[in-house]
């Protein structure tokens, strides 16, 4: 694993090309860890070839054992082409669960499957949860960096398509906090559609003031 001090010294944005590495976000001095992966070519090209109705878009918490069968639904539900590529999705998606459940130890998950065609979360933010694993598998990943001189970072870096980024919230135990900001990317008017997965660890879903249901 690779730690890149691109910021500040405190504030560690770590790569890596092992999944099993993500435990890194364990770390005193990692912030955030980048899962850097090169999406097959055909898969790709079959995802960005899809209407963005045709992409999966829902909103739900779940345990990490049951989000292959509630992809493939939610993909059903939008008529996403059924393939061998769109098994690809769904795997993958699955398997993003099951590894970050394992190092956040979270029975269950709030999971977002976002379709994204303008500024949403334009502004440099910290997500007001434990830890957050994003995944951008259409378009312009999520990017980040640290401010210095004012409330936006100078030095922007861009996560890319199809590699996950593990990232610390304002409620990761560890102070002081890091500083490191992300964003959505602006698209609004090129016409780009993203599409990003979102997964946040859930203590208790009995508690949680969102719907567990599948749109």
């Amino acid at each position: 694993m690779n730690l890149l001090r691109e910021f500040a010294q405190e504030a560690a944005v770590a790569v890596t090309e092992m999944p099993e590495a993500l435990n890194g976000i364990l770390r005193p001095e990692c912030a955030a860890i980048v899962w850097d992966r090169q999406p097959l070519a055909r898969f790709q090209d079959w995802l960005d070839g899809l209407a963005p109705e045709q992409l999966p878009k829902t909103r739900t918490i779940l345990r990490p054992a049951d989000v292959q069968r509630a992809v493939t639904r939610i993909c059903d539900l939008h008529e996403t082409p059924d393939c061998a590529e769109r098994e690809m999705l769904i795997g993958d998606i699955a398997a993003m669960a099951h590894i970050f459940a394992e190092v956040m130890e979270t029975d269950y998950l709030r999971m977002r499957l976002d379709v994204i065609t303008n500024n949403a979360c334009r502004k440099f933010h910290i997500d007001a949860v434990t830890a957050r694993l994003i995944c951008t598998y259409r378009g312009t990943g999520t990017q980040y960096g640290i401010p210095t001189d004012g409330p936006d970072p100078e030095h922007i870096s861009t996560v890319p398509t199809g590699s996950p980024i593990l990232l610390r919230g304002t409620r990761w135990p560890t102070r002081p906090a890091s500083g490191l900001l992300h964003r959505s990317p602006p698209i609004e008017g090129t016409g780009e559609t993203r599409l990003m997965l979102v997964l946040d660890p859930v203590e208790d879903p009995n508690d949680d003031a969102e719907l567990h249901l599948i749109h």
